[in-house]
């Protein structure tokens, strides 16, 4: 009785059981089947975003009717297989769109680019012209040196140098009388070019000896014939017919050394300037300003050319 029992329950026990365990397996079958339609309504909902309009060209239609008709003479297939082969098809579209986000974000760089170029530079605000100044003062054909401090009486005497009239070149005549005169060779550079600019002078080549003294006293300005060669530049000029030219050279012998050898006749030159220049009033001044500063020379050796240079103008 007991054997029949148990033939009887044992294929109905097995059957529930089966039952039991495919149950569960159709439930998570059915799960995965609810995440890949959201997966696949996903990927659609970006393929639309991506691709608006629903253009064939980037993406198939979700229906089609070989498809369909493939689907339904095709056997079935396992659950397994199915998901793969949806797998595939999610991970194809999604590179498909990868690449098609790339190349929209480089030709929207590509744009931008060609914006940016074509956008007009702003060209920058003109510099407001700067105001006028006022205009240089004319330089003295050879500048002088610094000047030292000068009294009023002196500073007043001084003249604003006249501009230098324009030198023809010397003729060849000239030019070898110049080449007459030797320079000397005594081992004091310094010395032998102030003698030389003497020996110009002296021979009554003006021009000749005024660039050479101007040398003379830029390049040797501490030597200690300095005196003898600014006094003899400003007589190289007024000897020349140039008393404005001149004048600077004798006040700034007389400024910056007043104990020099040949101060005091720099001032005294500096009136008889003033005198060719018929500016009596300063001519008076440094004529007073030599008489009291140098009182030995206006008594003593430079007496005769004072007492002329007075005799020249009236001083009250």
């Amino acid at each position: 009785m007991s054997s029949a029992i148990t033939r009887f329950f044992t294929p109905a026990v097995l059957s529930v059981s089966m039952l039991c365990i495919a149950m569960p397996a159709a439930a998570q079958d059915e799960v995965d089947e609810a995440r890949l339609r959201k997966i696949e309504a996903e990927v659609r909902a970006l393929q639309r975003k991506v691709f608006p309009g629903g253009d064939a060209r980037f993406f198939e239609p979700e229906i089609a009717p070989a498809q369909q008709a493939q689907t339904t003479a095709a056997p079935t297939s396992t659950a397994v297989t199915d998901i793969l082969a949806r797998l595939d098809a999610i991970e194809a579209q999604l590179q498909r769109l990868t690449a098609r986000s790339e190349e929209n974000s480089n030709a929207i760089s590509e744009l931008e680019a060609r914006v940016t170029a074509l956008e007009p530079t702003p060209e920058p605000e003109p510099e407001p012209a700067p105001a006028p100044g006022p205009e240089p003062e004319p330089a003295a054909s050879t500048p002088p040196p610094e000047a030292a401090t000068v009294t009023p009486a002196a500073q007043s005497a001084a003249t604003t140098p006249q501009p230098a009239a324009i030198t023809v070149g010397p003729t060849p005549e000239r030019v070898a009388a110049v080449q007459q005169i030797t320079k000397p060779q005594t081992g004091d550079a310094g010395d032998d070019e102030y003698s030389y600019g003497f020996r110009l002078w002296n021979a009554g080549f003006y021009p000749e000896a005024q660039q050479q003294l101007s040398m003379f006293v830029e390049q040797y300005p501490t030597h200690s014939r300095i005196s003898y060669g600014r006094n003899l530049l400003g007589r190289a000029f007024l000897d020349d017919g140039k008393p404005g030219e001149a004048a600077p050279w004798f006040l700034r012998n007389y400024q910056i050394d007043k104990q020099g050898p040949r101060a005091g006749d720099s001032l005294l030159f500096l009136a008889e300037s003033m005198i060719a220049l018929k500016d009596t009033k300063r001519a008076c001044i440094a004529l007073a300003e030599f008489s009291e500063t140098y009182p030995a020379l206006a008594s003593g050796r430079l007496l005769d050319q004072f007492e002329a240079d007075r005799n020249k103008v009236d001083c009250n």
